[in-house]
């Protein structure tokens, strides 16, 4: 028996790194499960983005797990999109009971410098794709009546604020104010809402070279990256998913609103 048994969970951004993991990993503990990713470039960056090829890949590999899937090509942007997805996996499954908000992207770029563009993109994916992934799953959870567990993907940035990244850490933080805002409105209907905070995981995010050129160019920057545990310094994405099975099943039950850190103790540095 599993964690998750006779569950249905929505991810976001599930085609690799954390968002396949933690599909998979949700599958294996029980669940059915419903993921969409854009498999595209959702805006300029300098790292591989996700492929149809790689959300294939996520599918196979939760039904190796012995579970269902619907998988779909969908843009968090995109409420409609959204929506359609929910609809289908509902359709399949019935209900659901999980949502993982994970879809995102980083980019770096100083206060000054960096472009009205780059600024919107990263709001309107990493926080408004948030409220729309919740928006899309919550009206089928609520009539459901069978409670349930939203779980944000947020980052140190949404506990500390980081140098070059002043509009990922405004997304960041914002998301931990839905997230608490969300978990008071929601707790009525039975329904968790909670936000976990990685520092670095293991993903083509981390290849991005300008981090390496930013740090060159302002060495004292260097300071807000440090944490406390020296190994692992970059987290795999499983320690992640160790977290999201924690939020989403009811070892959990009694716990709303929190911000879990995942993040070797850099948010006390």
């Amino acid at each position: 028996m599993g964690l998750l048994d006779g569950k249905v969970a929505f991810i976001t951004g599930a085609a690799r790194a954390q968002g396949r993991s933690h599909a998979v990993r949700l599958a294996a503990e029980g669940a059915d499960i419903i993921a969409i990713d854009i498999c595209a470039e959702a805006a300029p960056v300098r790292y591989r983005t996700a492929t149809l090829d790689d959300l294939d890949e996520t599918a196979r590999l939760v039904e190796k797990e012995g579970r269902g899937i619907v998988a779909r090509v969908a843009d968090v942007r995109d409420q409609s999109s959204l929506d359609a997805a929910v609809a289908e996996g509902v359709a399949a499954f019935g209900h659901i009971d999980v949502v993982v908000a994970n879809a995102g992207i980083s980019t770096w770029g100083s206060v000054w410098e960096m472009s009205e563009e780059t600024w919107q993109a990263m709001i309107d994916i990493n926080l408004s794709g948030v409220w729309r992934t919740f928006k899309a799953a919550l009206p089928t959870m609520i009539a459901g009546g069978r409670g349930g567990s939203l779980i944000a993907i947020a980052s140190v940035a949404g506990i500390k604020s980081l140098p070059a990244q002043a509009h990922y850490s405004a997304a960041k933080h914002g998301v931990v104010g839905l997230t608490k805002t969300a978990a008071i409105e929601l707790g009525q209907y039975g329904i968790r809402v909670n936000s976990i905070h990685p520092w670095g995981v293991q993903s083509p995010m981390v290849e991005d070279p300008t981090v390496g050129e930013i740090l060159g160019a302002h060495p004292d920057y260097a300071k807000s990256f440090g944490s406390i545990l020296p190994s692992p310094q970059i987290a795999d994405p499983s320690d992640i998913s160790d977290a999201v099975v924690y939020l989403a099943s009811d070892m959990s039950r009694c716990v709303t609103g929190i911000q879990l850190p995942v993040d070797m103790g850099a948010t006390t540095v």
